[in-house]
């Protein structure tokens, strides 16, 4: 296996649950500065390769090299603290705390409640959480508890959550979920605002959505790479008009 310049390699990964192949000899490369998109039917793989990159999953076989570094092996948190990101579909904010208190107990130091309550809010907290409120839109919102936050805010929060530990590779599974119209179009924007400087990668299941943000769109089925490409190749490409958008 050589070094690659990818934020992210996984090559020939392959995980088996009981005899089925969940990902089947999978290979992908994306890019620091890239936005990729993975789409796919359900039972297609999706959220099982993130899981695999985040740690949650072990791989039965195959490499996967974040900054080339390999990861398979690793424990969760090891995966977490070497700048891998993971927001699932379910946002975990913790309800009753300030929106600002939720970015100060997501900084590195403060990890976990018990680390936040000892956890002593200093200048450099501050400024990171000043920053990151503002990337995500809720700078105007740091004083108000989170359980008072709309869908989209909670979702962006814990986004923001993420960010405060400044993780180069952030995936997001179904961010716009319950989402109105304006939410989604201001998370199209956070999105390819935060790509910049790392790695993002989305799972969708909206089209529309899909188109507006994707700088790459990855098709998988049945535990493979059916096509890759830009939104207009892949719409247009016979198999996957086959498996997934004919539907």
């Amino acid at each position: 296996m050589s070094n690659t310049d990818f934020m992210l390699a996984v090559e020939d990964l392959s995980v088996s649950f009981d005899g089925f192949k969940a990902i089947d000899n999978l290979t992908l490369y994306v890019d620091r500065d890239e936005l990729r998109v993975i789409i796919g039917p359900n039972g297609a793989g999706k959220t099982t390769l993130l899981d695999l990159v985040c740690g949650k999953t072990r791989a039965t076989s195959g490499s996967i090299k974040f900054s080339n570094r390999e990861m398979t092996g690793l424990s969760e948190y090891a995966i977490v603290r070497a700048g891998v990101g993971r927001k699932f579909q379910t946002p975990s904010i913790y309800e009753n705390l300030s929106v600002f208190q939720n970015l100060a107990v997501s900084f590195p130091r403060g990890r976990g409640v018990f680390g936040a309550l000892a956890f002593r809010t200093t200048d450099d907290v501050r400024q990171r959480v000043a920053d990151v409120a503002a990337e995500i839109g809720l700078e105007d919102a740091l004083e108000r508890e989170a359980a008072q936050l709309s869908h989209g805010q909670k979702q962006w929060l814990e986004i923001g959550m993420l960010l405060m530990q400044a993780p180069q590779l952030l995936m997001l599974d179904e961010p716009i979920a319950g989402m109105s119209v304006r939410e989604r179009e201001l998370t199209a924007d956070l999105l390819k605002r935060i790509s910049k400087g790392r790695a993002v990668i989305v799972i969708e299941h909206d089209m529309d959505f899909v188109q507006q943000i994707a700088d790459k769109v990855t098709v998988m089925h049945q535990g493979r790479i059916l096509a890759e490409g830009s939104m207009a190749q892949v719409q247009n490409d016979p198999r996957v008009i086959d498996v997934y958008l004919g539907h």
